[in-house]
């Protein structure tokens, strides 16, 4: 057998892992960091779009304020990210008409 056949295909599989499968498994290690790393007091924005502040936390779910004595729990997989200070300074994230 010839080994410059084998090395097409170890060619794509090492694109295919450098290029696809690391950065993900990247991305998932760095949301499972942040989602632990919250804290009491963090602007933080849900995956449905949901903004607000954290009350409460336990392993498994995040309590966030969304408005004046309206709190929500969610699954600490539900939060996207964290609103930074400087975004939220303005403004508590209710809307007024």
């Amino acid at each position: 057998m010839d080994y410059t056949q084998l090395l097409f295909p170890i060619a794509i599989g090492l694109v295919v892992y450098f290029f696809m499968i690391r950065p993900q498994q990247k991305r998932a290690s760095d949301a499972k960091a942040f989602r632990q790393s919250l804290a009491k007091g963090s602007r933080i924005v849900t995956i449905g779009g949901l903004h607000g502040l954290v009350v409460d936390l336990t392993e498994d779910t995040v309590v966030v304020e969304v408005d004046r004595g309206t709190k929500l729990r969610f699954d600490r997989s539900a939060i996207a990210r964290e609103v930074s200070s400087k975004a939220s300074a303005g403004t508590d994230g209710v809307a007024t008409t």
